[in-house]
């Protein structure tokens, strides 16, 4: 992947047990087994990164990380973005950083994750309050759509859009949940119709 650009894709799944037992099978790396991520979005008070469709995140998984991300220039293949990141040592301390800079947390939200390596590209299993996904980042459109056809997953069922805008999209269907938790989702059904998108089965 090229330095500080983030190029990717994601797909709805039913089964991401069967998309894992496919990735072993062509032998990938497994670089993070399912972990937990808590993530906090900050914004100014007039939303001002969320209108510009930048991102400051601090997450909390195995360790701490406070990353930014540019708006997304998303093509009719793949979404591509620049991603800045660092690991921090003190999460409570890089968080009072950020408030004293006049940055409040505009949204919280979780997911299971766990993170393959296979021809040099970066698979991610996550499990988010309302759907299985399984997102890859990779060099090029051509070999991110090589590597989905090498696990079965339908090319024209990926998803541009962020993990936020489906959430908001979700908000328009009725969800009244503010932030994207699985307490908050508990009891939720949440289908691809009120995600707007296409859940892939895996042809092999």
């Amino acid at each position: 992947m090229a330095a500080d650009l983030e190029i990717e894709v994601k797909f709805l799944v039913a089964d991401l047990g069967a998309v894992e037992a496919q990735l072993r099978s062509l032998g990938a790396t497994c670089l993070q087994p399912r972990t937990l991520e808590r993530n906090l979005r900050f914004d100014t008070d007039n939303g001002a990164l969320t209108r510009a469709r930048r991102v400051l995140r601090l997450r909390r998984d195995v360790r701490a990380t406070l990353t930014y991300k540019a708006a997304p220039e998303v093509s009719e293949s793949v979404s591509a973005r620049q991603e800045l990141e660092v690991e921090v040592a003190d999460e409570d301390a890089a968080r009072r950083i950020l408030e004293a800079l006049g940055y409040r947390v505009s949204w919280a939200y979780e997911k299971y994750r766990a993170t393959y390596e296979m021809n040099r590209h970066h698979i991610m299993l996550d499990q988010l309050p309302f759907g299985d996904f399984v997102e890859i980042e990779g060099e090029t459109p051509e070999t991110i759509e090589h590597t989905a056809q090498s696990l079965g997953l339908d090319w024209r069922c990926r998803i541009l859009e962020s993990y936020s805008q489906l959430f908001k999209r979700l908000r328009t269907h009725g969800i009244a949940s503010t932030d994207l938790t699985f307490e908050e989702f508990s009891g939720v059904e949440v289908t691809p119709a009120a995600l707007g998108v296409s859940m892939t089965g895996l042809s092999l």
